[in-house]
Parts: structure tokens; sequence; C-alpha cells
């Protein structure tokens, strides 16, 4: 009973408390007096809560708390780490599998070899090897197979069989399964103890057993198989992950796989294929064998080498050429990195003309340039060329993320003085983040607006740079918050408010005060009706054959703060990338 209670008290403060606990703050000590473990390594806290309300009423159900098990911990730890060789031990190897026998796999005791006698005598049945190292066979007697090599088997029994039926007797032999055996798993490995398997299972297989090697502290360079005092076999993980090979080790019953404490590392990043922690032996190591195991891309021309030196950290720079004999010390960092400048920049042309459709350019070329050498149709639209950046493209997407971001933050952090009024903020909250998800999806056009530029043959131009010639199509584009959004073929005599009835007129959903024409050449006007009625009190916009009128979507939220989110956030999307998402 008393634990029943204090069950249900603990999930009362938590659904109290939930803004608290979300930030990972606790200021109230509440979940230290009870005990509360939040720490990432013993539990997950669902972080689908919503924030805690003026008269502490909650807006959300309480907390859903995930338990993690030791393995799934180290598990998560070998996938995250930086070590090379470290995400080997992720469960895979500890899995039961069907064992292979290899021809040179010597029978051992407790063996299960399957004999068949056919003809004058009969006999089917698995035979276990027993201490002395026979299998017995009736009407045959011991035979002694132990240490026999698997494929000699058939062999040995074939030949003690003949010796006891002279003719009308066949025989077959073959290994069943082989050796349960107990391996110890110890030195530094996340959990050292005894594991199960058999004598054919591979090192791998009790490593992963054991939570994998200590990424902190553990050596992947020598990994020792021992029988009481004496090393049987030495294993270098690093041979399995770059070159796929892997020592068959035959282990008995009692063996010990021991992981060796961690050698030299160092850190590499930059422009390699596996930006890691390296570990090297005692040896001198030079920057041309970590090439070998990092794999610099093609780009990468020279390597920065930052000396493990305490407080004072010294610098070396090298060209890759010069590096190949530079030594290598403990705890060095290395950063592959291109030291060179673009000899020539590529530059397509799309869209209507009659020019190639695809330049290379000396670097520092400059948009008067290629424009001088474009031939236009009688369709070109040349009053209106279109660049397309990919630097513009990649900080439009990273504005609208962190305004996506910041209204996410807003709507999770809205407070309410009642508990229906939490309850509203929440379901908002809910819609809130549905359409954040659908705008992360957005992406961005990059366009650059270039016609109205004074100095626009000037203009440098960037690698990968798309510049489009627009077509004399005499259409003008109506979407968003329209009836029946469509192209309209353009007419001089037609306003704004000509084209949104054309288009069927405005939906319910839509702003009739926010309406915004994008212009081919990448500006845009505002445009709108502050009555609310089509055809009164509406502002004039200019509208041009090419442009797309985009009528945005009402907001309906309660708070200020994200209603001016929102609206921001719209005109962006609108902007940077002609779509309307509504709500």
């Amino acid at each position: 009973m008393f634990r029943k209670l204090c069950t249900t008290f603990i999930a009362t403060t938590v659904a109290f408390l939930p803004g608290v606990y979300a930030q990972g703050a606790d200021p109230l000590g509440v979940g230290q007096a009870l005990n509360l473990r939040t720490d990432p390594g013993s539990t997950v806290l669902n972080k689908s809560i919503a924030p805690k309300t003026e008269q502490g009423v909650a807006a959300s159900t309480t907390p859903v708390m995930t338990e993690l098990t030791p393995q799934a911990r180290d598990y998560t730890a070998n996938t995250n780490s930086d070590v090379f060789a470290a995400n080997l031990f992720t469960g895979a190897f500890a899995r039961a599998g069907a064992t292979q026998f290899n021809p040179d796999y010597a029978v051992a005791i407790g063996d299960k070899i399957q004999v068949r006698l056919w003809g004058a005598f009969e006999f089917d049945s698995p035979l276990t090897v027993d201490p002395k190292g026979n299998i017995f066979i009736p009407n045959v007697g011991p035979v002694q197979v132990l240490g026999v090599r698997n494929q000699d088997l058939q062999r040995i029994v074939e030949a003690a069989t003949s010796r006891a039926f002279r003719s009308n007797v066949s025989s077959y032999a073959s290994l069943a399964a082989a050796q349960p055996v107990r391996v110890f798993v110890g030195g530094f490995v996340n959990r050292p103890g005894l594991y199960n398997g058999t004598s054919m299972d591979s090192l791998l297989h009790y490593l992963d057993q054991a939570g994998g090697i200590d990424p902190e502290r553990g050596s992947f360079l020598n990994v020792q198989v021992k029988r009481g005092q004496q090393v049987r076999a030495t294993a270098n993980l690093y041979d399995f992950v770059l070159k796929g090979s892997m020592p068959l080790v035959q282990l008995a019953d009692g063996d010990v796989i021991f992981i060796s404490p961690r050698q030299n590392t160092v850190k590499v990043s930059g422009l390699v294929a596996s930006a890691k922690r390296f570990e090297f032996n005692d040896a001198a190591r030079s920057v041309a064998d970590l090439v070998d195991v990092a794999k610099p891309k093609a780009a990468a021309t020279h390597v920065r080498v930052v000396r493990n030196t305490g407080a004072t950290r010294n610098v070396e720079y090298y060209s890759l050429t010069e590096a190949a004999n530079v030594a290598l010390q403990n705890g060095d960092e290395l950063e592959f990195t291109a030291d060179k400048k673009l000899g020539t920049i590529t530059v397509r042309v799309e869209g209507e003309h009659q020019s190639p459709q695809e330049y290379v350019l000396p670097y520092g070329s400059r948009m008067g340039g290629i424009l001088s050498q474009l031939q236009y149709s009688e369709r070109s639209d040349s009053q209106n060329v279109q660049l397309f950046r990919l630097s513009v493209k990649e900080r439009q997407r990273q504005m609208l993320q962190t305004a996506l971001k910041s209204l996410e933050s807003t709507a999770l952090t809205a407070r309410s003085g009642t508990s229906d009024e939490a309850r509203l903020r929440k379901e908002e909250a809910d819609l809130l983040l549905q359409w954040v998800d659908r705008a992360r999806k957005i992406e961005p056009s990059g366009q650059v607006v270039i016609s109205q530029a004074k100095a626009l043959n000037d203009l440098l131009l960037e690698n990968g740079d798309v510049i489009r010639v627009p077509t004399k199509d005499g259409l003008v584009l109506v979407n968003g918050e329209v009836l029946f959004p469509n192209a309209i073929a353009f007419d001089t005599d037609l306003s704004l408010d000509g084209y949104i009835s054309r288009a069927g007129g405005y939906t319910q959903n839509a702003d009739l005060a926010r309406v915004v024409v994008a212009h081919r050449d990448g500006s845009f006007t505002e445009a709108g009706d502050d009555k609310g009625f089509l055809g009164f009190g509406s502002k004039t916009a200019s509208i041009n054959a090419g442009d797309e009128i985009l009528v945005l979507p009402k907001i309906d939220i309660k708070q200020r703060q994200i209603w001016k989110d929102m609206t921001q956030i719209i005109y962006q999307i609108a902007v940077s990338a002609k779509v309307v998402l509504g709500l």
C-alpha cells in the first residue's frame, strides 16, 4: 500500500512540474528528494510535455519514462563514440546463429558427432565425446576422436567401423554441434564477466555479449586469448575492419578473452572518409600511416597537426607530400584540409535561349562576361534574367530553420492561467508542431534579385550558379488560399482583384490583407484588402506577365507573439520558396 501511494505521489508531482523537468532542472529539489533518476544513462524522459501554467496546472498527461538496459546503454555509447571500430559492438555479433564449422576444427570433449550405420547393422544417433576423448559406437566400441580435424572425422570413424564389420555395413560421421563453453571476458570491456557460447563462436561474439571494448580505455589492437598463463592467440580488430581478416580461434571452457589497456591515440578530422580517433602501438607512427586508415578525400591537399603539448598547443602545417614522414605522438590531432583556390567554376544557363547550357569559366568571372555570350530568342524574357545560387539557398534554409525553432520554443513555453486555457494551449501547440514539421521540409529556391541591380555586370559568379532565362508565356499564376488555383492569361485590363476573381475568389481561410505578388526577377510586392471585401479598399499592385500571386492563409492564434512569429515565417516561405503553406 505504501509503495502504491509513493508511486501515485511521484506521478502527480512530475505531472505538476512538466516545464521544470522538460528543461532538465529541479529548482524545488523534488527529484532529488524522491530519488528520481534523470541522467541519460538510466532513463529517457518523453519530450512531448506541455509547459507549466501560472497556477501550476499541467496541460498534458504524465510523461512516460523508459528504462534503458545496460546492454542498450553500452551499444548506444559505442555507436556514438568517435573511436574507430567502436561501432563493431552494437549487439549484432551477440545474437545466436548457426555455427559454421571449418575443415580444420579440432574435435573437443563435449562435441556431438552424428554417426549413421546402415546395411547389415543400422544405427543413427548423435554421440558425445566423453572426457577420455572417445565416442562409443554400438558393436564397434570406443573410437578416439579427440583432436581429430573436422575434415578427417569421416575417415577415422569409417576405419573403426570396417575393423568391426568386414562387409555389408556402411558408415557416415559428421560434427553435429560444437562443445558448449563458458568463456571469461576481462580487461577493459564494458561489462566483464563469464559468457556462454560454443567453442567455435568468434571473439566478436563474446566481446559483443560483454558490451564491447571500452572506447576510452580498451585496446582494439591487442585482443588476447589466454588459457591459464599462456597466450594462445592475439587479434587486431583493425585488421578485421580494414582488411576483413579475423583469426579463427577455437575456444575451450574456461578460456579468457583479455582486452589490454589502450595505447597511443591520434584524432583525425576534416576531409577524410573516417573522421575518428585512431589507436596505434608504441612504435613511432607517421602521417602516412594515418592516411592508410583515415582515407583522405580527393579534395584534401594539406594536413594540420596540432601537437599535444599541454596548455600551449603547437600547430604544424604540411602539404600531404611533405607530411608523409612526419612522426606523430600520443594525443596529437590531425585535420585534413583543402588549401587551394578553384581554377575554374561551372555555371549552367537554363531556360529560353539559344546558347550552350553550361559554361566553364575562370575563377573570379563576373555576370557581365556570361550575359554578353547569351543569344536570346523571340520568346526570351531578357529583362528578368534569374540567378539561383547554392550558398543563398543554404542561408535561406538556415534562416527558416532558426525561425521555426524559435516558433516551436515559443509554443511549448506559452503560459496559461486556468486549466481550460491550458488545454486550449496544448491543442494549439499540437497543431502548430504539425505545421512546423511540414514547414521544415520546404526547400528554398536560392534566387538572387539581380534585374534591378545597377552593377549587374560586376556581380561575381560562384561555382554551381544557375542562370535562368524565363519564357514569355503570357501567364499569371494564382495560388494559395483561392478556390481554384490556376494559371491565367495575362490581361492588361485586369487588376489584382480581377485575377483573384478568375481563380474563384478567396477561401474562408484566406487573409485578405496579406497577398504577395512575386515577380520573375525575384522581387515581390505586398498587396491586400484592408476591409476584408474583395473589390473595396484594395491596395494596388502592378501585375506583369509571368508574375505569381500568392494569397496567404489566415492565422488564428490567441497568443500575440506566436501570431507575429507565424506571420513572419509564412512571409519568409512565400518569398523564398513561392509556396503557400496553410495551417
